[in-house]
């Protein structure tokens, strides 16, 4: 797996989709946050809070992430190197995982320079240092979990097609789906509870309280975990 793992990760930066992820993100963060005069604009906001920040991010990565994985599978199915992928000494598993691993640390590198988000508020605050540090924490490890069951469904969705561009626009449509399209739903059944609880928004903003839940934990894992094995599933029927 760490082989895989470590192939996948420096291909990212052997061509310009890492630098292009990373630079997008912060790009679109920055000018919304700081830049444009809009009610995501920290310094207009009359508060010292990062909730733009994460409320924007799930919205950016339900693009950036499946641009991310859109050729993990795709790539090798259209160059025929599936099979000799296969031939290694290496599990169908090792090879999914090593792949989700490398996607999720490429997003986990994007993240960390927001870290200085988090400074910037903080030293805006009045008194200086009245941020909510629970909340932010929160919010963090909201983005960790959000991060890997897009990943792992944006990996399942490059098994789907040959085609690097149908297999984004699929992890595209499946994100936006599954984190927002539950919400849209209940809410033609006057807000049903149950159909808000199976989408991911729900989940999302119950961490990002700062209440660590162990049912939002559960639901991350289990759905990123049903994404891995359908994804190994493919992988062996090919």
């Amino acid at each position: 797996m760490i082989a895989i793992l470590k192939k996948e990760f420096n291909s990212f930066f052997a061509s310009p989709i890492a630098y292009l992820v990373i630079g997008v993100f912060l790009l679109l963060n920055g000018l919304f946050l700081f830049i444009f005069k809009d009610d995501f604009n920290i310094l207009n906001a009359g508060f010292a809070d990062l909730n733009s920040f994460f409320y924007l991010t799930p919205w950016i990565f339900i693009f950036l992430i499946p641009a991310i994985t859109m050729k993990s599978f795709a790539d090798e199915f259209s160059n025929g190197t599936i099979e000799l992928l296969k031939t290694k000494p290496i599990s169908n598993w090792q090879i999914v995982l090593g792949k989700f691993w490398a996607a999720l640390l490429l997003v986990v590198i994007a993240l960390l320079p927001t870290i200085t988000y988090v400074y910037t508020v903080y030293q805006l605050a009045n008194p200086i240092g009245n941020i909510d540090f629970g909340a932010t924490i929160g919010s963090y490890i909201g983005l960790l979990f959000l991060a890997a069951t897009y990943t792992a469904i944006g990996l399942f969705t490059s098994t789907l097609s040959k085609n690097q561009i149908v297999a984004f626009i699929l992890g595209v449509f499946s994100t936006f789906f599954l984190f927002y399209g539950f919400d849209a739903i209940s809410n033609s059944f006057d807000n049903n509870l149950t159909l808000q609880q199976i989408g991911i928004n729900e989940h999302f903003k119950s961490i990002s309280r700062g209440i660590i839940d162990t049912r939002d934990l559960v639901y991350f894992t289990s759905v990123t975990l049903f994404f891995l094995f359908m994804t190994k599933t493919r992988l062996e029927n090919e």
